[in-house]
């Protein structure tokens, strides 16, 4: 795969500070009338699809305002003001952002943010063209910034981009926000009271906060080895891409230097990833539109932190090689308060954490192998004496990883075998709920003595949620989005002596006590072939 030799003739993706959105292009089913898929690659594909639902709207009036609207040709943010529509009031049943991009010719794939008021409420990372040009949307449910939304606000908006001579493709951009009003049985969302950028790792929340959740978007990229940082080895073993200690990567938080939350960072694929852009020209890879973030519940740290001074509130990412770029972590803090106080007191209780566990070992041969097995796990717990009683917050976090990468000499065969386990549970008084996060990658690159590239990948984002009150279950959801591709071109050529055949395929479940969606797309060359709808 040679993250640095091959994957930079493909993928540069530009590392721009962050952010997120959620993406579902609208399809159309394949009739059985399709023309026959075309032999290999032309000049023109299908625009970008993603299996994911869209987002639910409420039957209420709507109001619709532009947040920002520009053409990307180099690294100048975008710059403007955003005020709310008085139409529809400031308590919303909803609020859903829809960015709608084109682009055509030549570009890598680039990393996007959009902040309002310093918040950053969309990151996502672009699709890469056909010469004949391609659009694409992506939509994500914002209700949750209603706090930064009600208000006007300044707007910032970058997608970080290189036009010149052999990369042409311009991105034209416009991000709008719809508003949906609360009507009768339809009722205003429940959001956080405060929604506050974290700027200079420093905070100060008000003194009657009674919940915290942190929201990190923590992406590795921009053109370097942490944009692959899943495929990195020890600086023993002969590979283009090293890490002192080897793949093993943890987001942390700290508050005033005490370890308050761990997490997997899930290995997002972008679309030039794997030395092979024919693999995700229609089809991108989970999350590759839908930059999600890492969220810790802080909770149990609140009584600490509403002492009314300033703390220190820290993100890092364990495994990086010290003085190494290549990884973006803003951060959002949501806050709940408390009506009925003034100040809410408390304390945190307990504190215990494992020892961090990584292990890479390297075994050499004509094929080269290193095995992985890291982990951790964190259980914190605090109690607020709020206005509505005592109530006690633990939350308990563990994370394993285990990876098996095999390469040849010049790494003309590189492969890996993956997998990433999240397991959390948040008790809030008498209710819990875990939630199990498993993410898999499992693939293989080969290049032969004709310059043929080939690739074979599937990924997984799996996760499964359960909310239990005293021994009840109240509700339930599973998550299961499976990408499958094989594509090959021949490397060192004009695009249009490529020769690229390949196939994609994506199943996006999601199904539980609130509903089913099901939806299956499958391309041959860059046509889509299959738009199957099951629920």
């Amino acid at each position: 795969m040679r993250p640095q030799r091959i994957m930079s003739m493909i993928s540069g993706l530009a590392l721009v500070a962050g952010a997120l959105l959620s993406a579902a292009p609208a399809a159309t089913a394949a009739s059985p009338a399709a023309p026959v898929p075309p032999a290999e690659f032309g000049s023109d594909w299908h625009d970008p699809v993603t299996a994911a639902p869209p987002v639910e709207r409420p039957d209420t009036r709507s109001c619709t305002v532009t947040l920002a609207q520009a053409q990307f040709r180099d690294f100048t943010p975008y710059r403007g003001d955003y005020a709310p529509p008085k139409e529809c009031g400031t308590r919303w049943a909803k609020v859903v952002l829809r960015l709608d991009g084109s682009v055509k010719g030549r570009q890598y794939d680039r990393l996007g943010y959009v902040t309002v008021g310093g918040v950053e409420i969309l990151r996502t990372s672009t699709p890469q063209p056909s010469p004949d040009g391609i659009a694409w949307s992506v939509e994500k449910d914002v209700t949750r910034y209603r706090d930064t939304l009600a208000r006007p606000q300044s707007v910032e908006m970058l997608i970080g981009n290189v036009v010149n001579e052999t990369y042409t493709g311009i991105l034209d951009v416009k991000v709008t926000l719809t508003f949906y009003a609360a009507r009768g049985t339809v009722r205003p969302a429940a959001t956080p009271d405060k929604v506050l950028p974290l700027e200079n790792a420093r905070l100060t929340t008000p003194r009657n906060t009674e919940r915290i959740l942190a929201e990190v978007y923590a992406t590795g990229s921009g053109g370097g080895c942490e944009e692959y940082w899943y495929m990195t080895a020890p600086n023993a073993a002969p590979y283009s891409c090293h890490a002192d200690d080897g793949p093993y990567r943890e987001v942390r938080i700290a508050v005033d230097g005490r370890l308050a939350g761990i997490a997997a960072p899930f290995p997002t694929v972008w679309t030039g990833g794997w030395s092979n852009p024919f693999l995700w020209y229609v089809t991108p890879g989970p999350r590759a539109f839908d930059i999600q973030p890492v969220v810790y519940d802080l909770t149990p740290f609140a009584a600490l932190l509403n002492d009314g001074r300033e703390h220190r509130v820290e993100v890092s990412v364990a495994g990086v090689p010290a003085g190494q770029t290549g990884w973006s972590t803003p951060t959002n803090l949501l806050l709940w308060q408390d009506e009925g106080s003034t100040v809410v007191t408390g304390g945190l209780d307990r504190h215990e954490e494992s020892d961090p566990r990584n292990s890479s070992v390297h075994t050499p041969g004509s094929e080269h192998r290193l095995d992985t097995d890291g982990g951790h796990r964190l259980t914190v717990a605090g109690h607020l004496n709020t206005s509505h009683g005592r109530v006690a917050t633990t939350v308990t976090r563990s994370l394993a990883n285990t990876s098996v990468h095999r390469w040849t000499e010049g790494e003309n065969l590189d492969a890996l075998a993956a997998a990433w386990t999240d397991d959390e549970s948040v008790t809030v008084g008498r209710t819990t709920t875990r939630t199990h996060r498993t993410y898999t990658m499992d693939g293989e690159t080969t290049l032969g003595a004709d310059a043929r590239l080939r690739t074979v990948l599937t990924l997984e984002d799996r996760a499964d949620t359960t909310v239990v009150r005293n021994g009840e279950r109240l509700s339930w959801q599973r998550l299961d989005d499976r990408y499958e591709g094989d594509a090959t071109y021949t490397t060192g050529v004009p695009r249009d002596q490529r020769h690229a055949v390949g196939t994609t395929s994506e199943r996006y479940r999601v199904y539980g006590s609130a509903g089913c969606h099901d939806r299956s797309l499958r391309t041959v060359q860059g046509m889509l072939v299959e738009d199957l709808r099951r629920c």
